[in-house]
């Protein structure tokens, strides 16, 4: 197993900084914000003077029902070999649902959403999972995410769910300690419990990221300070095992390199302090008890049909998906509030991802963007990425009349049109059908 050392998440907005960071031993990026045949210069440079760089997959839906996508596959393995990595990672998460296998509309998350911890969900990761670990050309590593809901029906814990994943295919782990953090919150899941029951010698490193509590909900943001809850779950882990690797993730609202500098070194302290346990309580052990994972001899569960379940789990998950980017009814047995937040959330990340691909949306719509967006993507999901969701969303003011005659329209307008062609299909749905929606987009 690779030996890391202490990292930071490489981002573009501090990529600088993190050149001159002292004691950065590794640095994720990003998978899909790289290109193979152009690295940037930053990412160049450290690996140049021995910086690993490991990549960080999160849109290839490990978790979907379907099977891995083989060109998001291939994409992946290129930028590991690109940039000499040990290995990769991936989320433990499904990020699209529908199509074919369910004979429902194909569906779009824009972001990474909990599986089910059911029987069905374990038979489609694992074989997923092995999918991936064929393409790959380095180990594969998966990681918990942090979850606003919860599925009705669950038969695993988390750690037992993914004691198994990494027991049936012999995938590496990297446990996020914030997310467990998140969980407690949202899910009043203990994280304490959830370490014991992991197989600790399967973690190929540990994120540690901050984020903030509202109305009781706890949102893994990656744009604030790491709290201290988090360090004491980290400091549990590294009490129980040592880790190859600990990582620091920011992604949003970056502070001062110095008050980077600090958040690690806090986290080299709970490393340290979880060391200082482990050697204490080693040294009074006379035998070692195993974790009690709950899940004895559930590995030679036999297989049941992996299309019946591939097809279970993918009317499921487009049915919890509709309802959250959609607006249909909300399944049975789901809390509804909760699943009105993380709609909300949805809707808010993907305004803060159309804002940074398309920066002269808010500038042209300016204050009023965040909201009209937010509106907007609560009934109309992503048909095709962020870009495409950019150029729907224009579509959308300029045909819905949302918008006044003067300067903002027309500027809009002419953004749309550099973009996207002679003038936007007319929307039947508004009311404004044919020549009438065509006239709209060329006043």
């Amino acid at each position: 197993m690779t030996l890391l050392g202490t990292g930071i998440g490489w981002r573009p907005e501090i990529a600088d900084a993190v050149e001159r960071m002292p004691g950065i031993d590794w640095v994720e990026a990003v998978a899909e914000n790289l290109c193979p045949g152009h690295l940037p210069e930053s990412l160049l440079r450290l690996r140049e003077r021995g910086v690993t760089v490991v990549p960080h997959g999160v849109s290839l839906g490990l978790g979907d029902a379907d099977r891995p996508d083989a060109e998001r596959l291939t994409a992946l393995a290129e930028r590991a070999e690109a940039l000499g990595a040990p290995l990769v990672t991936e989320h433990i998460a499904f990020v699209r649902a529908g199509g074919p296998l369910t004979a429902t509309p194909r569906l779009e998350a824009g972001h990474l959403l909990p599986v089910p911890r059911t029987r069905d969900a374990l038979d489609v990761l694992c074989e997923n999972v092995r999918i991936a670990q064929e393409s790959l050309p380095v180990p594969l590593a998966v990681e918990n995410i942090a979850a606003l809901i919860a599925w009705p029906g669950e038969e695993m814990t988390e750690g037992q769910f993914l004691y198994e994943l990494a027991d049936r295919t012999g995938v590496r782990l990297l446990i996020d300690v914030a997310n467990l953090h998140t969980n407690h919150v949202n899910r009043g899941e203990d994280p304490a419990k959830a370490l014991a029951e992991l197989p600790l010698e399967a973690i190929a490193y540990v994120h540690v990221a901050g984020g903030f509590e509202r109305d009781g909900v706890w949102h893994d943001s990656h744009a604030h300070p790491v709290p201290r809850p988090v360090l004491e779950i980290l400091t549990d882990l590294t009490s129980r095992v040592a880790p190859p690797g600990v990582l620091l993730e920011r992604d949003e609202n970056f502070p001062e390199p110095a008050e980077l500098e600090r958040e690690l070194a806090a986290i080299r302290e709970a490393v340290e302090a979880g060391a200082r346990q482990r050697g204490a309580r080693d040294q009074g052990a006379s035998a070692p008890e195993a974790a009690a994972t709950g899940t004895a001899g559930e590995s030679e569960r036999p297989a049941v049909s992996g299309a019946a379940a591939r097809q279970r789990l993918g009317v499921t998950q487009a049915a919890l998906l509709s309802a959250l980017v959609a607006g249909t009814p909300v399944p049975e047995g789901f809390d509804r509030v909760r699943l009105g937040v993380q709609a909300r959330a949805l809707a808010a990340k993907r305004a803060d991802v159309v804002a940074k691909l398309a920066p002269e949306l808010p500038l042209i719509l300016g204050t009023g963007y965040r909201a009209a967006f937010v509106a907007y993507a609560q009934g109309h999901p992503m048909r095709g990425g962020y870009r495409q969701d950019a150029l729907d969303f224009a579509e959308r003011l300029l045909l819905g009349g949302q918008l006044a005659e003067g300067r903002t329209r027309r500027e809009l307008r002419r953004w749309w049109l550099d973009r996207s062609g002679p003038a936007p299909r007319p929307l039947s749905r508004l009311g404004r059908v044919g020549q009438v929606g065509r006239s709209l987009i060329g006043r």
